[in-house]
């Protein structure tokens, strides 16, 4: 028998699986070189995103917004509630306050109020700095405006301006102090829920929501409350001067209107920023100190968020 046919069937057959073999590798090899390419191109297109993003959002710095050659009118704003993180902290108010003030070509301060108040010793800070830039500054006016509402650490904040700016219309005062809690004690005996609070140290415990309150420590916290109270009232009354009336309900924790707080003697007129800027400071170019979040604060903020979310969910199991 010849086996040379059963040879050549053999060699074509490893010949064209060898072809096969090699084709497969080739397409593969392209496939890789097109994924490569693909995904360079998606990286670049993402970097470009990027880059229009933050230069779009990303607010510039300070000098590059008040890099002008005659004199402004600078602007902060303080918006929302007056807390350490938050956007009216102490530290981005006072960061703008320092920036407005050291600028060669700032003519006066305006500090643009829209709060319904916070944290005492937050405002306490900014009313503090004020004082200290002002001193160190003595050509350079300061002036609060408010627009929708100044109440408790807003105004805090606005008496220790030279003159206070409001509209008919705003919420002015909210002159007090106040903690407030709940009680559940009757609730959780009625459901019968056995209450197990333990601690070191005497009063510890005390205000704790599922226990019955104690005289002595309603007594202590009210003290604490007069203090902050009376701080409040120093400030206010050092800041306004004679021009505040002898009203006992201007420190009662009412708020008014504009004009009635101008009637009051808690604000001096009524005007916007604009207003202060082109009239009274004789400047109208304003300015804008403000602090505030750059996108990567931001993005990174978004991310602790979304990290301890992701942590709260973690279990062993």
């Amino acid at each position: 028998m010849n086996p040379e046919p059963s040879n050549h069937a053999e060699n074509a057959q490893s010949r064209f699986e060898h072809d096969l073999v090699s084709r497969i590798a080739l397409e593969a090899i392209a496939e890789q070189r097109r994924s490569r390419r693909w995904g360079i191109f998606f990286k670049l297109l993402l970097a470009l995103y990027v880059l229009v993003f933050l230069l779009i959002y990303l607010p510039p710095d300070w000098d590059g917004r008040a890099v002008i050659g005659e004199k402004h009118t600078a602007l902060i704003d303080i918006e929302g509630i007056i807390a350490a993180g938050s956007d009216a902290s102490a530290d981005n108010i006072v960061s703008g306050l320092r920036a407005a003030f050291e600028h060669k070509n700032t003519a006066g301060v305006i500090l643009r109020i829209n709060s319904p108040g916070g944290s005492p010793v937050q405002a306490g800070y900014v009313s503090d700095e004020i004082k200290r830039l002002r001193g160190l500054h003595p050509d350079i006016p300061v002036f609060a405006v408010i627009t929708d509402i100044a109440a408790s650490g807003g105004y805090y904040i606005a008496a220790a301006a030279d003159e206070i700016y409001a509209n008919k219309a705003s919420i002015v005062g909210s002159i007090g102090v106040v903690m407030s809690s709940f009680g559940f004690v009757d609730a959780i005996d009625k459901l019968g829920i056995e209450r197990r609070l333990m601690y070191a140290g005497e009063n510890k415990g005390f205000l704790d929501p599922f226990s019955p309150l104690q005289a002595d420590d309603v007594e202590h916290v009210n003290q604490l409350l007069d203090d902050v109270y009376r701080q409040f009232i120093d400030v206010v009354k050092t800041g306004r001067g004679p021009r505040l009336k002898e009203d006992e309900k201007v420190f009662s924790g009412l708020v008014w209107t504009g004009e009635q707080s101008l009637e009051l003697g808690l604000v001096d007129s009524l005007g916007s920023a604009s207003f202060v800027a082109r009239e009274i400071i004789g400047v109208e170019e304003i300015v804008d100190f403000t602090r505030r979040q750059t996108f990567l604060e931001r993005f990174e903020k978004q991310l602790q968020a979304v990290f301890g979310a992701a942590m709260a969910k973690f279990e062993l199991r």
